[in-house]
């Protein structure tokens, strides 16, 4: 497998700016579903949406939880992701409370995540937790990623990409280092080009998110295929 089909397979292509209309998802899934990409991600009220334009196909849907800051509460984060489950989100990505962590909160941040969890994985959906490493020091990213593995979450993810800075391969290592073999890790803010996504599959990212799929997967992948 070329190196362009296995940065395909990783993307999760990222539709929520907040200015985004119907019109704006439509025409993105339909540029991105020929690439077979793992999923679109997309805002909580485009689900059904995205939902119904991908009906026939293999790339998944996927949705944001307490998207970009986390600070809803647990209940409002289980209510929205089982009406993002309902309308067709296959797989979540949740914002944990940022503020609980760095208060050293620790029981909270784990209880916020093990409830959303638990709504998803009993409904056959995955959750990747949002940790948002540019806000958090070494010691809180390698803490909040233990209390995802904690909590039975499927991936620890980098970056909203709408909270400062976006996924950096030191950041990946130390979350890496941080967890177990069954956790895994998404790279997301930032990853523009097919050596950037290819270096961060390197390093050990099981997905990357990105709005730059089209740009990342047309460009030559001559320098990088000697990685794979």
């Amino acid at each position: 497998m070329d190196i362009k089909n296995i940065v395909a397979k990783a993307i999760d292509h990222a539709v929520l700016k907040p200015e985004f209309t119907d019109f704006d998802l439509e025409r993105e899934i339909n540029i991105v579903r020929q690439y077979n990409i793992a999923s679109v991600c997309v805002k909580p009220c485009h689900v059904k949406l995205a939902s119904d334009i991908l009906k026939d196909s293999k790339v998944l849907v996927s949705t944001v939880i307490a998207f970009p800051h986390g600070t809803t509460t647990t209940k409002c984060k289980v209510a929205e992701s089982i009406e993002a489950i309902d309308n067709g989100a296959k797989e979540l990505d949740m914002v944990i409370n940022i503020g609980k962590l760095i208060s050293g909160d620790y029981e909270y941040v784990k209880n916020d995540i093990s409830e959303v969890v638990k709504c998803a994985h009993d409904r056959n959906v995955i959750v990747k937790v949002i940790i948002e490493t540019a806000l958090l020091n070494d010691e809180q990213k390698v803490q909040v990623c233990k209390i995802a593995e904690e909590a039975k979450a499927d991936f620890v993810k980098t970056s909203t990409g709408f909270n400062g800075g976006g996924a950096s391969l030191s950041d990946i290592t130390l979350m890496k280092s941080a967890v177990s073999s069954n956790m895994k890790i998404k790279a997301s803010g930032g990853i523009k080009t097919l050596e950037q996504a290819a270096k961060f599959i390197d390093a050990g990212c099981s997905r990357l998110g990105t709005s730059s799929t089209v740009a990342i997967l047309t460009h030559g992948a001559e320098d990088t295929d000697s990685a794979y």
